[in-house]
Protein backbone atom coordinates (compact mmCIF):
# COMPACT_ATOMS: atom_id res chain seq x y z
CA UNK A 1 0.00 0.00 0.00
CA UNK A 2 1.44 3.28 -1.05
CA UNK A 3 -0.75 6.09 -0.61
CA UNK A 4 -4.26 6.80 1.86
CA UNK A 5 -6.40 9.83 1.48
CA UNK A 6 -9.13 10.39 3.64
CA UNK A 7 -11.97 12.97 2.94
CA UNK A 8 -15.35 13.89 4.83
CA UNK A 9 -18.43 14.59 3.57
CA UNK A 10 -22.02 15.96 5.01
CA UNK A 11 -24.85 15.16 3.47
CA UNK A 12 -27.96 16.42 5.10
CA UNK A 13 -27.47 14.98 9.05
CA UNK A 14 -25.43 12.11 8.34
CA UNK A 15 -21.62 12.42 8.55
CA UNK A 16 -19.56 10.30 6.05
CA UNK A 17 -15.63 9.85 4.55
CA UNK A 18 -14.40 8.89 1.56
CA UNK A 19 -11.21 6.85 1.92
CA UNK A 20 -9.04 5.96 -1.08
CA UNK A 21 -6.45 3.74 -1.03
CA UNK A 22 -3.56 2.57 -3.70
CA UNK A 23 -3.30 -1.19 -4.27
CA UNK A 24 -0.87 -3.57 -5.54
CA UNK A 25 -2.38 -6.05 -7.80
CA UNK A 26 -0.15 -9.52 -7.13
CA UNK A 27 -0.81 -10.85 -10.24
CA UNK A 28 0.59 -7.80 -12.26
CA UNK A 29 2.22 -5.60 -9.91
CA UNK A 30 0.10 -2.84 -10.92
CA UNK A 31 -1.07 -0.38 -8.32
CA UNK A 32 -5.23 0.11 -8.47
CA UNK A 33 -7.28 2.69 -6.40
CA UNK A 34 -9.89 1.34 -4.13
CA UNK A 35 -12.74 3.76 -2.95
CA UNK A 36 -15.27 3.38 -0.01
CA UNK A 37 -17.96 5.70 1.44
CA UNK A 38 -18.45 5.09 5.17
CA UNK A 39 -18.86 6.44 9.05
CA UNK A 40 -15.60 8.07 10.12
CA UNK A 41 -15.40 5.24 12.93
CA UNK A 42 -14.89 2.53 9.87
CA UNK A 43 -11.95 4.17 8.14
CA UNK A 44 -8.95 3.06 9.98
CA UNK A 45 -10.36 -0.60 9.34
CA UNK A 46 -10.70 0.04 6.31
CA UNK A 47 -7.21 1.47 5.55
CA UNK A 48 -5.64 -1.58 7.38
CA UNK A 49 -7.15 -4.33 5.92
CA UNK A 50 -5.65 -5.90 2.63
Amino acid sequence: MAKKSVATLQTGSKRLTKAIKMVKSPKTGAYTFVESIMMPEQVNEFLDKK
